[in-house]
């Protein structure tokens, strides 16, 4: 987001030298003379507010469409990238321009309105700026699709601001100085083509840097290869060697097994954020030894906050938190963070991921997925000022397997690895047959079905799912559309699952009655297997298979 923030700034500021933005400053300068001292701020900040209308209205209808952030993100890349090659191209710019160069011509008529003060000047920028808009070409573009892939309102209204001030205090300036400034961006005219190619190149490295994945902050907090002060016997294992300041809570929908918390009101706890969602293997897996922490160390001062943060859809929805933390144990606070604002505040991108704060409010150990419970608690008591390690839960070692299945997504947008011979149809029914054979790690459909963005969905009775995986066990987060329980037999390489049958699919059958996790088959040692799942009715939902 910073890089975002950074890059819609300059941005702002390389509208100056755009082509379509040149006719229009004279216009500007020229509205701003005629009226009164207050006419040139109103002029910009309509323009600005024109520009943030737009691009606030663009957010919603993507979200009100429900579009998925990862397409929105990835999009987003190629976009900017596209942009880019635009801005390195003069055949390409010039293209650009010539498509939205009707919209400026009927911009320039709207600055010989009437009027002198501030409102007449904000009246006359507001029309300057939407018809401006759409012209203003790929730069304004590269911004708007910043805005629009922002997982946060904060975000996206950071990236509006931070372009509005690079956009917006040249103009003021030239409106408050006169025709001297005009006469200087000659300069820039006679070099705009390379100011745009710089920018340009700029765009592609700001691609590049984003799609690369590198985490800036994990770049600046690096661990401590020391141990750091005793408290007693003990010392802070694997700790930042940088603390920082931890984020504050944001957008968080709901509170459960407590009231509304901050940072501030935590100050002088010993605070330990799980970040988590109920149908995540992982998560699952980790929430024993968590529950167990809760359970010691509350009285002694730790709080546990689980931070619920979604993956599907079916995840937001309050009732099935609701039952998840009753299935698990879970009395510690529960904040359902539905937009992954604290998520983003918290740079997270994990699950699970765990922030251990200390008494003045500092981020000062983290670990991300599964294992070290041993060093998670030897911290917990560290920073609580005991004396010794006690006695940690021992962590169950998962079985390693390198060649075990990765998780594997039905849903087309990150589906992979469908072996079926005919080709997946997007958001709409299709008939399916399995192929004669699947090679490993593939899957496959037989029946008809509908395949979305994030989930497929039984259409007919009988429709049936197989897969070629790896592992010992297997698990595959599923529902039911009709909110009727739907019957689910399980087979295992042609034959009844039989003693290999997981726990949530004895005898091979499994009720789907909610959408979660089940586990279908434990095979008791890492093997090679073929699972085929039938549905007994219409209605039955699969969303992805983790593997342990």
């Amino acid at each position: 987001m910073i890089i975002d923030i950074g890059l819609a700034f300059l941005e702002g500021l390389a509208l100056i030298v755009s082509p379509c933005i040149l006719p229009v400053l004279p216009l500007v300068l020229a509205a701003s003379v005629e009226g009164g001292r207050r006419r040139p701020y109103g002029i910009i900040i309509g323009f600005v507010l024109a520009f943030s209308l737009f691009a606030l209205v663009s957010r919603q209808i993507v979200q009100a469409l429900g579009v998925d952030l990862d397409i929105i993100k990835n999009a987003s890349l190629v976009l900017l990238a596209l942009f880019g090659l635009v801005l390195l191209s003069s055949k390409l710019s010039d293209k650009f321009s010539s498509l939205t160069q009707g919209a400026a011509n009927f911009g320039n008529q709207l600055a010989s309105r009437g009027g002198e003060g501030l409102l007449s000047g904000v009246m006359i920028g507001s029309l300057i700026g939407l018809v401006w808009t759409p012209c203003a070409g790929p730069i304004l573009a590269a911004v708007l699709v910043q805005v629009i892939r922002q997982q946060t309102g904060l975000a996206g209204n950071l990236i509006i601001v931070s372009f509005a001030i690079g956009a917006g205090v040249p103009m003021l300036i030239i409106a408050l100085t006169g025709r001297k400034v005009m006469k200087k961006l000659g300069f820039l005219s006679r070099h705009a083509e390379a100011v745009r190619r710089g920018f340009g190149v700029l765009i592609l490295l700001s691609v590049a840097y984003i799609a690369s994945g590198v985490d800036a902050q994990s770049l600046l907090t690096t661990r401590s290869t020391k141990a750091q002060q005793p408290a007693g016997d003990l010392v802070l294992r694997e700790g930042l060697s940088t603390p920082y300041a931890a984020p504050e809570f944001a957008g968080i929908e709901a509170w459960l097994n407590e009231n509304p918390l901050t940072m501030q009101d935590l100050k002088g706890k010993v605070v330990l954020i799980d970040f988590w969602t109920y149908s995540c293997i992982n998560c699952v897996r980790t929430l024993p030894y968590i529950t167990d922490w809760d359970s010691k160390y509350r009285d002694q001062g730790l709080v546990i906050v689980g931070v619920h943060s979604p993956e599907f859809e079916f995840e937001k929805k309050l009732d099935n938190v609701k039952a998840a933390i009753a299935q698990y144990g879970i009395r510690y606070p529960v904040a359902l963070d539905n937009n992954l604002s604290t998520w983003v505040n918290f740079n997270n991108r994990y699950w699970p991921a765990h922030y251990l704060i200390d008494r003045e409010g500092k981020v000062v150990y983290t670990h991300f997925g599964e294992g070290q419970y041993n060093v998670t608690e030897n911290n917990i008591r560290y920073l609580l000022g005991l004396k010794t390690g006690g006695e940690p839960v021992e962590a169950e070692a998962p079985a390693g397997n390198p060649d075990q299945t990765p998780e594997t997504y039905l849903g087309y947008a990150r589906a992979d690895s469908f072996g079926g011979d005919e080709p997946v149809v997007h958001d709409a029914e299709r008939a399916y047959r399995f192929p004669d054979e699947l090679a490993e790690d593939e899957w496959a459909l037989n029946g008809k079905w509908r395949v979305d963005s994030q989930k497929i969905t039984a259409v007919g009775k009988g429709a049936a799912l197989r897969l070629d995986f790896n592992a010992r066990k297997v698990f595959l987060v599923l529902g039911t559309s009709t909110g009727k329980p739907i019957r689910v037999s399980i087979r295992l390489n042609g034959e009844a699952v039989g003693p290999n049958a997981g726990k949530d699919a004895p005898g091979g059958v499994v009720t789907i009655e909610r959408n979660t996790l089940y586990e279908l088959v434990d095979q008791k040692t890492p093997q090679n297997g073929l699972l085929e799942i039938l549905s007994d009715s219409p209605g039955l939902e699969a969303y992805a298979f983790t593997f342990g």
